[in-house]
């Protein structure tokens, strides 16, 4: 019975502490997971379940702003999208990976 209780608790805590482990938008930038593309989205430079999750997260909140945005200033939101890309890349930290004009991935200075 006891050993039950602890089993339990155990993954109680786990599951408690399961979005610590999740991977956040800096660090994914920071290991070189993620990098922003030219249409205001982010892409994963290296595949693993974690990057595609994160993509997919930050995607829709992105989607989610950039719809209203749109609505807003009655803008197609791929356009509203692409006018984000170039503030988003503007304000990364040294190190994070981006497209540039061209479509080349670089690292921001």
């Amino acid at each position: 019975m006891k050993l039950r209780f602890f089993g339990m608790i155990v993954v109680l805590g786990l599951l408690m502490a399961f979005p610590a482990f999740a991977l956040d938008l800096h660090e994914a930038r920071r290991a070189g997971l993620v990098g922003e593309t030219l249409d205001g989205y982010i892409t994963a430079l290296k595949e693993t379940p974690e990057s595609a999750a994160l993509v997919k997260e930050v995607n829709q909140k992105r989607l989610q702003e950039y719809t209203r945005i749109s609505l807003e200033n009655n803008q197609p939101v791929d356009v509203v999208a692409k006018l984000a890309a170039p503030q988003i890349i503007n304000k990364l930290e040294s190190g994070d990976y981006y497209q540039d004009s061209k479509g080349v991935w670089k690292r921001h200075p």
